[in-house]
Parts: structure tokens; C-alpha cells; sequence
């Protein structure tokens, strides 16, 4: 009886020390995996995105660009934006009865580190060397009528940069990309008609 009740005993310690030896194994395989936690490459669980969510761009607007209004209130709502975006208008030069509208020259950046790219969105550089401090635009709006009704709006943008190299500033006049007359478009599409065409812009 005393040789069966070792027996027990000298098993049970046997298993429990297999059990404990598993357990260490178990414990060295967890710290062995977290060792490894960082992944590069195929790692699934990396994601990145690119592109989702960008701003929707849209197509530069006809220019000419047909409305429907009474001339008299195209004009005057033409007017009203160009006062809104600080834009003078040359009552001089402009002749209103005949649907032409010509604003001052408006100051759309200024400094040499902002110039060039707020230039370059506007006009088509050529020099690149150039040290550009300042650029503006006039618009010269034309409203022709075509019926009672229907109206056809052209807008040009005279687009100027002020050039220096230490001695002497000057004023360029450069080719419009057409931008400054498209933003003008849109503006005035968007007060008339309360939205813009769901169309894209080129690059």
C-alpha cells in the first residue's frame, strides 16, 4: 500500500512538471511572436490611401458664357460681384449701355515668394529666372444680347506681372490661362442661377 501511494506521488510530480515545462514553452513562443511585431512589406493589416476624398474639380465654364436675365439686370448683378470680390469698376473707360464692363487693375498677390506660383495659375510664364513681386488683372466684361432674354457674357482678363532685379520694376504683360476669367464666370453663374454646372475642370 505504501508502494502504491509513492507511486502517485512520484507521478503527480512528474505531470506537474510537464505541465509547467509546456507552460514556459507556451510563455516563449508569445515573446518570441511579439518580438517580430514590426512588419514591413505584404502586412495586411498596412493600409494606405491615396485620392480618396480629393476635392472634385470641373471644367473651365464657356467662355462666352450664355445666361438668361434682362441686360440692364445682368449688368447690374455683373457690377455687384465685382464689387464683392473688391474689384473697381472704370466708369471712365466702361460703357454700360452698350454691355461693356472694364474694371481697374486688381492686385491679386504680392511678395516674392508667393508670386510666381499665384502667377504662374493665372498667366503662362516664359522666364523662369524671373523674380516676380507682384501680380494683378483687369477684366473686360462684354454683354451681348440676343434676344430679350438671352445673353451671351465674354469675359477677358489682361494679366500683368511686376518684374525687379534691383535697379528697376516693371509691369509684363502676360498670356492669361484663362483662369481669372473662368473664376469670374463661375461666381456670377452661381448668383444667378444659385449653382454650377456638375461639369469638371481641366488639369
Amino acid at each position: 500500500m505504501k508502494h502504491i501511494a509513492l507511486l502517485a506521488s512520484v507521478l503527480l510530480l512528474g505531470l506537474s512538471g510537464v505541465y509547467a515545462q509546456k507552460g514556459i514553452d507556451k510563455q516563449t513562443d508569445k515573446v518570441k511572436d511579439n518580438s517580430n511585431v514590426t512588419r514591413v512589406g505584404n502586412d495586411v493589416r498596412r493600409s494606405w490611401s491615396f485620392g480618396k476624398g480629393k476635392t472634385k474639380i470641373r471644367k473651365l465654364l464657356p467662355n462666352p458664357y450664355e445666361l438668361n436675365s434682362r441686360k440692364d439686370q445682368l449688368i447690374e448683378t455683373i457690377v455687384r460681384v465685382l464689387k464683392n470680390n473688391k474689384m473697381i469698376v472704370d466708369e471712365s473707360a466702361s460703357r454700360f449701355q452698350d454691355g461693356m464692363i472694364i474694371t481697374q487693375p486688381f492686385i491679386f498677390v504680392k511678395g516674392s515668394i508667393l508670386t510666381k506660383n499665384e502667377l504662374n495659375r493665372y498667366a503662362v510664364i516664359s522666364d523662369a529666372d524671373t523674380v516676380w513681386t507682384r501680380g494683378r488683372y483687369s477684366l473686360t466684361i462684354d454683354v451681348e444680347s440676343l434676344d430679350g432674354i438671352r445673353n451671351n457674357v465674354a469675359v477677358n482678363a489682361k494679366v500683368e506681372g511686376r518684374s525687379e532685379n534691383g535697379i528697376f520694376s516693371e509691369w509684363s504683360t502676360l498670356e492669361s490661362t484663362g483662369i481669372a476669367e473662368d473664376e469670374f464666370l463661375a461666381q456670377l453663374v452661381n448668383d444667378l442661377t444659385g449653382g454650377l454646372p456638375d461639369e469638371e475642370r481641366k488639369p
